[in-house]
């Protein structure tokens, strides 16, 4: 009889299958392996486990195995409920069993840690997980201009950080836009119709009349969204954006 997965378990592979393409989401892939070895599972049960929470997405064209577990439906349900304690849980759980294992190789440095406050290291590995799940979902670029450079490009919130403790990791809640999108969004000068087509504030062309940027953002009026992979953004966030954020631009 097959071991049954413990939430810490799940957790982690949800960590993985977050910040993962669904082409790496296989039994050779190094993490997949890694994590596998941490475990102490095959690589093959560790890649199902995680192709299962595709599975899980109503809006996703693909879907994963049909082998999901009351457990994996569980906890999928609670980071739709509160991404932000799932992230918590799932990030405090990679630094302590996968970041710091023997043979993993990371390209980010843990030495900020020890300077930081527990409140400023919570709300980085939020960032974290909420960032690294938007690059994979809209394949690290911006979903208004196509930009793939990583390096421009922020990931957004739909409702803003402030408004809501429970989404602040919910990829659902966030769209991946380059540095001059992303600060007209924030700031409610941009948003998305019904139909995911960009609109413009009313005032938007009087502050741009005499820059150089003035065409390169007046001219997306309209322009669709460019779709994630995973993770399709929440019409209903979107809906408390129009309402709450684009309109305070200029009204």
């Amino acid at each position: 009889m097959s071991k049954s997965w413990e939430k810490e378990e799940l957790l982690l592979v949800l960590h993985l299958y977050c910040r993962t393409a669904f082409g790496k989401l296989h039994k050779h892939n190094p993490e997949v392996i890694h994590l596998a070895v941490v475990l102490g599972r095959t690589p093959s049960a560790v890649a199902m486990k995680a192709c299962n929470f595709a599975n899980l997405d109503p809006d996703l064209p693909r879907t994963g195995l049909k082998s999901t577990s009351k457990a994996d439906r569980s906890l999928w349900s609670e980071f739709l409920e509160n991404s932000n304690e799932i992230a918590l849980a799932a990030e405090d759980l990679f630094e302590q069993k996968v970041k710091n294992s023997p043979g993993f190789s990371s390209f980010v440095s843990a030495e900020l840690e020890s300077t930081e406050s527990l409140r400023e290291v919570k709300t980085r590995r939020v960032q974290s997980f909420f960032r690294n799940s938007l690059l994979i979902s809209y394949e690290s670029q911006c979903a208004i201009s196509g930009l793939k450079l990583p390096q421009l490009l922020i990931a957004s919130h739909i409702i803003p950080w402030k408004d809501s403790v429970k989404r602040r990791a919910d990829p659902t809640n966030g769209i991946l836009l380059n540095g001059l999108y992303d600060k007209a969004f924030d700031r409610g000068y941009i948003t998305f119709d019904e139909d995911w087509r960009v609109r413009l504030s009313n005032d938007l062309e009087a502050y741009f009349k005499n820059s150089d940027l003035c065409e390169r953002l007046l001219n997306i009026e309209g322009r669709p969204l460019l779709m994630p992979k995973r993770f399709l953004p929440d019409p209903v966030a979107m809906e408390f954006h129009r309402n709450t954020v684009f309109e305070k631009a200029y009204l």
